[in-house]
Parts: structure tokens; sequence; C-alpha cells
């Protein structure tokens, strides 16, 4: 037997149901959605969810939780980690090529956890107070990377630098 003898099983093929299409084909006028009604409408009951014009259920219960749209999301290293690293400057492009960070995140934060062998200059978005201690204590230093503003940031700034100009202005 070859691909090309194989059939449906009988019955597994249905011709597809035409409807109105005429009186004569025992589906014209109203087309098998019997009189007059909702059902017998177009455009009902098709999402899901629909109860009949009840109110449904998700919009009778309450709704919870919240995205924070400006979140970021951070990428941890434990200061212990960085031991494996060459004494230096460690930044988040350092940390992707030592493979400690996957580059995924919207900056880095080093937690402190672990001790130091080594002085280390550390640029991150954010270090913890015990990771800053341990990095300091080794004979390294912290930088922190200051946070990109956002538009509504800049606009505001903008707006109180042109204020302050104009009751400058004035006086």
């Amino acid at each position: 037997m070859t691909l090309s003898q194989l059939k449906a099983p009988a019955g597994a093929r249905r011709v597809k149901k035409r409807v109105g299409r005429g009186q004569a084909s025992g589906l014209g006028k109203t087309a098998g959605r019997g009189g007059k009604g909702q059902k017998a409408r177009t455009g009902n009951m098709h999402f899901e969810g629909f109860e009949g014009g009840q109110m449904p259920l998700q919009r009778r219960l309450p709704k919870f939780g919240f995205h924070n749209p400006f979140r970021r999301e951070l990428e941890e290293v434990h200061v212990a980690r960085l031991a494996g690293l060459p004494a230096g400057t460690v930044d988040a492009k350092v940390l992707e090529a030592a493979g400690l960070v996957r580059g995924r995140g919207d900056g880095v934060v080093v937690l402190g956890t672990g001790e130091l062998g080594a002085a280390y200059a550390v640029v991150a978005d954010r270090v913890t107070a015990g990771a800053r201690a341990a990095i300091v204590k080794a004979g390294g230093s912290v930088q922190i990377v200051p946070r990109r503003q956002t538009m509504g940031e800049v606009a505001r700034a903008e707006a109180t630098k042109a204020r302050a100009e104009k009751k400058a202005a004035k006086k």
C-alpha cells in the first residue's frame, strides 16, 4: 500500500451544510435557525462568557492586581561571584562577557553576600549597603549609573526650569 492508495474511513468526510440556498434545499428561508428570536439573529452569542444578557462572571467579579509599566527588572550579581573576575573595573558589559548576567534586564544590582580578595571598581545601577561595604573593605570603589529619565520626567524638568527663568525675569 502507498500513500496514494490511502482513503479516509467512511463517514469521516462530511459535505458542508449549505444554508440559505432556496426553499427546495430544505435549509432555505430561515437557514435552519427557526423563527424569530435572539438565536435567529446574526452577531449574537459568539463571544466567550456570554450568559444570555445576564452580567457575565468576568464582569461581576472584582478586579485586582497592578502592572507597573515603568518597573525596572535588574539582574542580580552577588559580591562573591565578582571574585572570579580579574581585578579592575566591573560593569554590565564585563559581567555579561563573564556570563554572570544575561544582558536582558534593565540594569545590574550587586548584592552583598560574600567577600572579596581584590579591589574592584564596580559600576552598577544599584548596590546594596552590604555589597558596598564589602567592596570598599577590599579597597575598591562603587559608582552608581544614573537612571535614564522618562519623557514625562524630562518634560517636568523643562517646565520647572522655564517657570524658574520666568520668575527670575520678573525680578
